[in-house]
């Protein structure tokens, strides 16, 4: 049933982060090899990204492709797969994260005024990037993965699975993932609650392997994106339904909880909108 889903829209160097000072104390990641059970309520709640976000609560707006705005309570402001357009509205994100495999993944020239620019991949060609960075009261980091080249090879390291420590919560973007990850990576990975999934159904990995990855996450959210059609998402709906709680939305933006995660794993299709002030 979910095949005949109408498409939903999906539109399609940097700085370098100074190294830590020898005395500085290194983030501590609370979502690596932890793995926890939430108790379930309510979880969502309309909102403007202007609104302020609620103590212990995460805003999530998706914005378009695989570009997500991730707010926290604190005020700090991340845009994934940052394509250098986000919208109409006059806000500068704290931090942007980017994948090169596709061009409407990255922007060779992000404003020079966004504080953080965080690239998934190294400027040394198959070495993994290593980010390790708290702003406010939010922690970024990312685990490397591989990505197919245009030559038909495959650049290691060339893609970055960010993850998102705030609010208590664990929220994971993949990317553009090309395989399947190892258990080491996995492992690095950690517990997830919300994970941003990719569902193509092919440019990145074919859904019964899309599927396969995101059941062995076990995120209590999952947030499909990089669709093209309504025939690649309702596949990723059809295989993961029996699995999955659905919910087709008519909004872009959640506000999620730790205390407040649904009891059964839910997919929630949202409706991607670029960032806009009200007329």
């Amino acid at each position: 049933m979910f095949r005949r889903l109408l498409a939903l829209g999906a539109v399609p160097l940097l700085p370098i982060l100074a190294p830590l000072p020898v005395n500085a104390q290194v983030p501590v990641s609370h979502c690596i090899a932890i793995a926890q059970s939430t108790p379930g309520a309510e979880y969502v709640q309309l909102a403007s990204f202007r609104d302020p976000v609620p103590e212990y609560t995460v805003r999530i707006s998706y914005l378009t492709h695989s570009a997500f705005l991730i707010q926290s309570p604190g005020g700090v402001g991340a845009v994934t797969d940052y394509p250098g357009y986000i919208g109409t509205a006059d806000y500068l994100p704290d931090v942007v994260t980017m994948n090169h495999a596709h061009s409407s993944h990255f922007t060779a020239f992000p404003d020079p005024a966004i504080p953080h620019v965080l690239p998934g991949w190294s400027e040394d060609f198959g070495q993994p990037v290593n980010h390790m960075l708290e702003v406010g009261d939010m922690l970024i980091r990312n685990v490397s993965t591989d990505i197919r080249s245009r030559m038909g090879g495959v650049e290691e390291n060339g893609n970055s699975i960010f993850i998102f420590e705030v609010g208590g919560l664990c929220i994971g973007h993949l990317g553009h993932l090309h395989h399947e990850p190892n258990d080491q990576q996995y492992a690095a990975i950690g517990r997830l609650d919300v994970v941003m999934v990719p569902v193509d159904g092919g440019l990145t990995l074919d859904t019964p392997t899309m599927a396969r990855v995101v059941e062995r996450m076990k995120a209590s959210i999952v947030l499909p994106m990089h669709w093209f059609s309504g025939a690649s998402l309702g596949y990723f709906l059809d295989r993961l339904s029996g699995a999955f709680a659905i919910e087709l939305r008519e909004e872009n933006a959640l506000e999620v909880s730790l205390r407040d995660l649904p009891d059964r794993p839910t997919i929630m299709v949202l409706r991607p909108e670029a960032l806009r002030d009200p007329d």
